[in-house]
């Protein structure tokens, strides 16, 4: 990790780009960078298309900073949370040099420098071994943003790869100041009123496969718009079919551009990774996603039931 450290130092202008669809995740850990980076007078800029449609964490530092428009130069670009270089938005300027942070088991290692780690609960916490291995100092500001991502992306330090180190993680960071009933409130306390109008609409579409074990629910545009909602809004949805005793699979599906997104997840051992890689996607074991080139929710949907195993 000392290597990259060199390569940030080297640069003139660095460019910290987080996943298209953005999560507290790479938001977080982009932050964190930047906070850091600020503090050493290091130029750079956080970037992300979608940033407009995600403003859940604009209590964190230098959140206002992330920018939608691309800048005209940098020569380092440092990824967060990117299991591929499509989840950029945008193709790099050719021979760019790239730090590639993530923890995603499909990563590309696309990187110059890859600080690939599958095992880990978060991108955050790798950011976090970053800094602690480069001897920077975590203020107050760079820990908020690390225990926002790790809380997130464990989903409150539930996941199978929380263990002993995300917690010790975490007591350093509350160390530094970070309040964790604050953060709490603000990631748990703020829902819109739209969210509860669209989520009853996207349970009434819940259908069980496969013996109850296999869960499918989904969104059209016009529901969205009838209740005013984003699509991140939608997201309980899936973990509450999920969380039916019976069902081991659940799927999210919703038309994005000219493709089908679906977002799977999983519990009981089924690798729900290895079923998105059959149409191009990736992610975790538990927790996965994948598009598929039809604008036929129910085309896809029995694509993808075709593909699940019949036991399962």
């Amino acid at each position: 990790m000392t290597d990259s450290l060199e390569l940030i130092k080297a640069s003139k202008y660095i460019l910290i780009v987080t996943h298209i669809n953005p999560d507290p995740d790479t938001i977080s850990s982009a932050l964190a960078i930047s906070n850091f980076l600020a503090d050493q007078k290091i130029k750079h800029m956080v970037y992300n298309r979608d940033i407009k449609k995600f403003q859940s964490l604009k209590f964190l530092s230098r959140f206002e900073k992330i920018s939608d428009v691309l800048p005209t130069f940098y020569d380092l670009v440092i990824s967060v949370d990117c299991g591929d270089m499509k989840r950029f938005g945008f193709k790099p300027m050719a021979d760019t040099k790239i730090i590639n942070i993530d923890h995603h088991l499909s990563n590309e290692d696309f990187g110059t420098i890859d600080l690939v780690e599958p095992n880990r609960g978060s991108t955050a916490e790798i950011v976090y071994d970053f800094l602690m291995e480069n001897n920077i100092q975590i203020t107050k500001e760079i820990a908020t943003a690390l225990y926002v991502g790790i809380y997130s992306d464990t989903q409150g330090f539930a996941t199978s790869r929380t263990n002993k180190k995300t917690f010790d993680i975490i007591s350093h960071l509350v160390g530094t100041g970070v309040n964790p009933g604050f953060i709490a409130d603000e990631l748990l306390r703020k829902d819109s009123l739209a969210k509860y109008r669209i989520l009853p609409r996207v349970l009434d579409t819940l259908t069980l496969h496969k013996e109850g074990r296999v869960a499918t629910i989904y969104v059209e545009e016009s529901t969205l718009n009838e209740c005013g909602a984003s699509l991140r809004e939608c997201e309980d949805a899936l973990d509450m079919a999920l969380n039916i005793g019976v069902v081991d699979v659940a799927m999210f599906f919703r038309v994005l551009g000219n493709k089908t997104r679906v977002s799977l997840r999983s519990k009981n051992g089924y690798d729900v990774s290895a079923l998105a890689a059959k149409f191009g996607g990736g992610g975790h074991k538990f927790s996965s996603g994948c598009s598929i080139s039809t604008l036929d929710i129910n085309e896809a949907k029995n694509m993808i039931l075709k593909e699940i195993d019949e036991k399962k």
